[in-house]
């Protein structure tokens, strides 16, 4: 007998659905299908977990993050004491970065680099004796000119890639994916280099003013490493706030070192003059013979300098809007004064005849000489130096989460990595940065002369790949102009190409052959990830006009809730479904909006297209969590908690044991959620890729042909 239209809006006798909102939702509301036969009824206080979107719709408030145990409320106590309160994200665009924040931020490890490229450069013209220690200013002009290269070029990736990315998306788009997996592993080696060496020389310039820490060193560095991760960690407008401070005192103090230090050349209050260097400060005795691979080692140990230069591109989305503008405002200005620091400090050096010593940093020396003595301006130096250094690690703590959640959402990383944290940062990326980082603090001792030798090299192969890409970019859209913008490019690419093969040729016997063996090796498991992901991928989808054909629904079903947790419409979540719909005939789906919601009306009309006779419940949730608003939803149902209810969670079994990282794992978290409710049972529906295939050809349906 055929049902009107309004019969079929009601719900049907036994069948219990997802909750409905009721006419009093300001205080208790009603939900619907509690008892057999009554479409409504009366449940009070949900309204404090889910809040009514609209039909189907439901907003999980902070309340729904709520932990049910002791434990677990003392432990959210805990992480909002040290992360502060989770934000919404719809808070995301309130937490981006002025430009003056954002140079604090993405420019710290650039501009810190002036506190230890010059002693670099130092520490191989030394083997020359003291004759040869003025070629240091030459060297350091030609670097700044690279600089001022890699600059430009970098404003223009900015321009061309306003999303961020920087060397990976340039190389990938226009050089291939391969090159793009090289671009990336070189960047996400030297950002863990880069914290390892930022925080060792921090140690050193603490160590430069007070010698008792030295038998300390690696302790405090493990320590403020983590104290950098964990002020990243609440979030990046906040630590911007954090290190805006010391990093404008840095910039203050060592511009007033540069004009004290000229100052007293001018005036003549010392052996050198403007023109004229001092002899050395220490007795230097030659052990070995100028040559050109020792100059190139120099020049390659003071390339340092230019680490971090590509954070800014990384990180554009960071910036208020407008992104690009900004964002290379912003690297304008960390070229200009990173370029005139560097140059400055190593005149100084060159003129006043300073020489590396054991546990006294160039920078510091300098800063003595020019402020005339160990006097309160000369320890305001280095404690502003110390701590930019040890913030400079901040540059490396959002360039790789970002450039991770990319590559994440890729396929390249694990998938983990493009969750956003409580307080909207990765905190994934955040974390394993910070586990990496002090694995090798730990290893070389936190000693900066061990570790510069592995650095750079990363960074010119990723300048190299990202320029060349921009160049390939150009010559194919050749919009007015694109000659000029291509001669930047080209330009670019030629010198830090060149500039890659000396620092790997000079440094190799120095450590640089662990970081050029390690980069393939990251390009062998970014590619081993990306293959898996591929692959399942593929094996899970359905094709966009393709018709499911599940098995039919028995009539002698009953009508207990089951309850389906669907991410993604593939097989793997179909295959649940049509497990569940031969338990009940209460079958509810239940999707959690974890970041986006843009595309959720394409999500539920295609579930409409494909599995029409399970009703469908979209959870957003604002603080991108999963558990909490799913099991807002669980408790929001009519059931009682010692009534039957089933939840069965689709899950993927890989091939391999190591595959298990990549994927979650819900089934267990729901599992431990529901055990204070004594009549849920959680069902895990796995398959493997053989299960999927035989599901696939059992159900899928090619379209029938219009007409």
């Amino acid at each position: 007998m055929p049902t009107s239209a309004s019969d079929e809006s009601q719900p049907r006798e036994e069948e219990v659905v997802p909750p409905t909102p009721g006419p009093r939702m300001g205080g208790p509301h009603m939900l619907a299908g509690s008892k057999i036969g009554s479409p409504r009824a009366r449940v009070q206080r949900t309204h404090r977990l889910l809040r009514f979107a609209r039909p189907s719709h439901w907003v999980a408030t902070l309340a729904a993050e709520a932990p049910d145990t002791a434990l677990g409320r003392l432990w959210r106590r805990v992480r909002y004491r040290l992360f502060g309160t989770p934000l919404a994200s719809a808070r995301e665009l309130s937490e981006r970065l002025s430009k003056k924040k954002a140079l604090a931020i993405f420019a710290s490890d650039a501009l810190s680099s002036t506190a230890y490229a010059t002693e670099e450069i130092l520490v191989v013209l030394v083997l020359l004796g003291g004759a040869y220690l003025y070629l240091a200013l030459p060297i350091a002009v030609a670097i700044t000119l690279l600089l001022a290269t890699v600059i430009m070029s970098y404003r223009q990736t900015v321009r061309a890639y306003p999303h961020g990315g920087g060397a990976y998306l340039v190389s990938s788009e226009n050089l291939g994916r391969v090159a793009g997996a090289l671009a990336a592993a070189a960047l996400l080696t030297d950002y863990v280099l880069t914290v390892a060496v930022s925080i060792s020389a921090g140690m050193l310039a603490a160590i430069s003013a007070f010698g008792a820490l030295a038998p300390y060193r690696v302790e405090i560095a493990v320590v403020a490493l983590w104290a950098v991760a964990l002020i990243n960690l609440r979030g990046t407008r906040e630590s911007g706030t954090v290190f805006a401070i010391p990093t404008y005192i840095f910039i203050g103090m060592f511009a007033a070192m540069l004009a004290a230090g000229l100052a007293r050349l001018a005036l003549g209050g010392g052996p050198g003059s403007l023109t004229q260097s001092a002899p050395p400060r220490e007795t230097l005795v030659a052990v070995e013979s100028l040559g050109m691979l020792l100059l190139l080692r120099a020049f390659s140990s003071g390339a340092t300098a230019l680490t971090g230069v590509e954070a800014i591109a990384d990180g554009v989305m960071a910036f208020k809007p407008p992104e690009e503008r900004n964002a290379a405002t912003t690297m304008a200005w960390m070229g200009v004064i990173l370029g005139t620091f560097f140059v400055g400090a190593t005149f100084l050096a060159v003129r006043e005849g300073v020489v590396p010593l054991e546990n006294v940093s160039v920078i510091s020396q300098i800063g003595r000489i020019a402020f005339g003595g160990a006097t309160p301006p000369y320890y305001v130096l280095q404690v502003a130096t110390a701590l930019i250094l040890v913030l400079a690690a901040n540059t490396a703590f959002n360039g790789f989460p970002a450039l991770a959640s990319i590559l994440a959402a890729d396929g390249y990383m694990p998938r983990q990595f493009s969750y956003r944290g409580d307080r909207l940062s990765y905190s994934y990326g955040i974390v394993a940065l910070g586990l990496v980082a002090t694995t090798v603090l730990v290893i070389f001792g936190a000693d900066t002369h061990r570790l510069i030798p592995l650095y750079a090299v990363g960074v010119f192969v990723a300048f190299t790949l990202a320029q060349a890409g921009l160049t390939v970019r150009w010559y194919r859209r050749r919009h007015p102009g694109w000659w000029r913008a291509a001669a930047i490019s080209g330009g670019g690419a030629a010198a830090t190409g060149i500039v890659t093969v000396i620092v790997s040729v000079s440094k190799f016997t120095h450590g640089a052959w662990v970081v050029l063996l390690l980069i393939p090796a990251f390009v062998w498991g970014l590619w081993q990830i990306h293959r898996h992901y591929a692959r399942i991928d593929r094996a899970l989808a359905i094709p966009e006009d393709a018709q499911l054909a599940l098995a039919e629904r028995s009539p002698t079903l009953g009508a207990h809730p089951v309850v389906v947790p669907v991410r993604e419409i593939n097989l793997v979540s179909l295959r649940a479904i049509e497990y569940a719909r031969s338990l009940s005939r209460a079958v509810t789906a239940v999707h959690v909006v974890r970041a986006s919601t843009e595309a959720t009306a394409a999500f539920e009309e295609r579930w409409r297209q494909l599995v029409s006779d399970v009703p469908l419940a979209v959870v957003e949730s604002p603080y991108r969590s999963f558990l909490g608003p799913f099991m807002a939803f669980i408790n929001a149902l009519p059931v009682p908690p010692e009534a039957p209810l089933t939840i069965v969670v689709p899950e993927f079994r890989p091939d391999r044991w190591w595959q298990w990282f990549l994927h979650n794992r819900t089934g267990d978290r729901i599992e431990h959620a529901v055990a204070a409710r004594p009549g849920a049972v959680v069902t895990r529906a796995t398959v493997g890729i053989r299960g999927l295939q035989q599901f696939s050809a059992r159900t899928v349906r090619p379209a029938r042909p219009a007409g």
